[in-house]
Formats: structure tokens, C-alpha cells, sequence
């Protein structure tokens, strides 16, 4: 009999790290089974040793995600207490669509989306970013920030220079449409309220919409899925220094590596990870 089910939207630690936060119920897994459609059409399935790691309320395990998985897209998260198996499931969209050029197949948590934000590495990214992650952040991903306030967050510094490249920056984003000026308000704690509350002293404001497109789904490639696939898990062992263990994400590789046929099916010798060739020099 398996648990309810739970649904969690991915952050971008999950994604670089390799991990899922699931139920701490899910402390006693040593299976990980991740049912998803490639690019939201092709139905794909991995399996991996789990090693479950965190206590309390947290409990991580390895997943190597698929390159098509983006920040925000959200997974249901099924505890199998009699296979000791955690489940893990994506929900592709009816049709993709791309937030701010960003291609999107499976269902996705908007606030996640906006509130994990990378900036690109310039004054304008840093105005965006401090909006996006600072800022007040609604249901549908829109977001609000006090622009003055931004002097603080933007990290562009102070006086006449921080002030002329600040004021730049916003010109920029509001002649590329990005974000628009609006009036607000305050809350009792100094948080940002949009629309402002009636008879409230307006503040002025940057209010931020994600451009969402239709995209274009790609045709399913087998061979160049298999190609990906096999991207990911070559590597090899490697020994460990005295006293660690492999992280999950090394162990969800590891299984990865024996489903594709490119190791034994054995598990990893103690004292050892499992270490992707391509990352041998990066």
C-alpha cells in the first residue's frame, strides 16, 4: 500500500545537486523510480539506489535528472512503505511553452520559476534578479519590488555612480519590456502590497510579468536519447577519503550506469563513488 501522494517543485540545488527532498517517511528508501516523459511525449523510466540523506522534516535522495526537467517543473512524490520505493513523477504540459525563452514541457510552479531566477552578468541582471528574488511574488509568477529599495539589493553601489548605473539599468528593462513602473504599497513589516490599499501612501515600484510563448516540442529522437543517456552515467570509480561516503547523486549515476549496460551490475565497492569522466576535468 502506498502513502499519498505529494507534489514538489524542483529548485535549482536539486537539479545541480542531483537530489529530490521527499517525506521524511521515505528515510527507510532503497529504490528511487523516476516515471517521466521525454520532452513531455516519449515515456522513459529510471531506477536508482537510493541513500537517503538529512533528518527531520528533509530527507534528500539521488536522482539524475533528465536534461529536459527545468527549475520549477513539478514532481508527485509516492512513498511505497512495502517495496521501500519513492516514486517520483512529472506531468507533462498539454502544449510546451517557453517563460522568458526558457522551454517548458511538464507542469511547472510559476513562484518557483520567477523566485529562482539566474541573472545574466550585467547591472540590468542584477536589477532583474533583485525584483525576481527579493521582490513579492504572485501565484502566476508576476513579481513586485520597491525601486527604492533596489539601491540596497542590486548591488550596483552607491552615490553618483551607483545611482546613474541603477537608473540605467531600469531604463533598460522597461524599453526591453521586462519589468514596468506601478504604484504600491507597504505593509505593517515594510513588504511590498500591489495594488496599493486604498488611502495608503503609494510607493513606486517595479512590477515584473513573465513572457510566456508557445514552443515548439521536438520530434523524439531514440538514438540521440540513448546518446544523452550515456552522457551522463560513463565514469568510473573512485576511491573515497577515509571516513565519506558517495553522495545520492553519485549512487543515482552509478545505477544509471548499470541500466545503460556500460558497468556490472554490482553495487560500488565500500570506500568508493562513482565520478562522470566528462566532469574528470572540469
Amino acid at each position: 500500500m502506498k502513502s499519498p501522494s505529494q507534489r514538489y517543485a524542483l529548485r535549482r540545488d536539486d537539479l545541480e545537486d542531483g537530489t529530490c527532498v521527499v517525506p521524511a517517511e521515505c528515510a527507510a528508501a532503497t529504490r528511487v523510480v523516476l516515471e517521466h516523459k521525454v520532452n513531455g511525449v516519449t515515456p522513459a523510466k529510471h531506477i536508482f539506489d537510493a541513500a537517503a540523506e538529512g533528518d527531520g522534516d528533509e530527507i534528500r535522495v539521488g536522482v539524475a535528472w533528465p536534461e529536459d526537467i527545468r527549475v520549477g517543473v513539478l514532481v508527485s512524490v509516492h512513498w511505497h512503505p512495502g517495496r521501500r520505493e519513492v516514486q517520483l513523477r512529472t506531468k507533462p504540459l498539454d502544449e510546451p511553452l517557453k517563460v522568458d525563452g526558457v522551454a517548458y514541457f511538464h507542469e511547472y510552479d510559476p513562484h518557483i520559476v520567477t523566485h529562482e531566477f539566474t541573472p545574466a552578468n550585467s547591472n540590468r541582471g542584477r536589477v532583474l534578479d533583485a525584483v525576481r528574488r527579493h521582490g513579492l511574488v504572485f501565484e502566476d509568477g508576476s513579481a513586485v519590488f520597491p525601486e527604492g529599495d533596489l539601491v540596497k539589493k542590486a548591488g550596483l553601489g552607491r552615490g553618483t555612480r551607483g545611482t546613474f548605473l541603477l537608473r540605467n539599468a531600469i531604463d533598460q528593462l522597461i524599453r526591453e519590456g521586462y519589468v514596468t513602473r506601478v504604484d504600491g504599497s507597504l505593509g505593517a513589516a515594510g513588504l511590498p502590497i500591489f495594488p496599493a490599499v486604498q488611502g495608503a501612501e503609494t510607493v513606486p515600484m517595479l512590477f515584473y510579468a513573465p513572457l510566456i510563448e508557445p514552443a515548439h516540442r521536438p520530434e523524439p529522437d531514440p538514438a540521440e536519447a540513448s546518446n544523452r543517456h550515456d552522457h551522463w552515467v560513463t565514469g568510473f570509480t573512485r576511491k573515497l577519503q577515509p571516513g565519506t561516503r558517495p553522495s545520492p547523486r553519485a549512487l543515482a549515476l552509478h545505477r544509471m550506469a548499470i541500466d545503460n549496460g556500460q558497468i556490472p551490475d554490482a553495487p560500488l565497492p565500500e570506500g568508493y563513488t562513482f565520478v562522470k569522466k566528462h566532469h574528470r576535468n572540469g
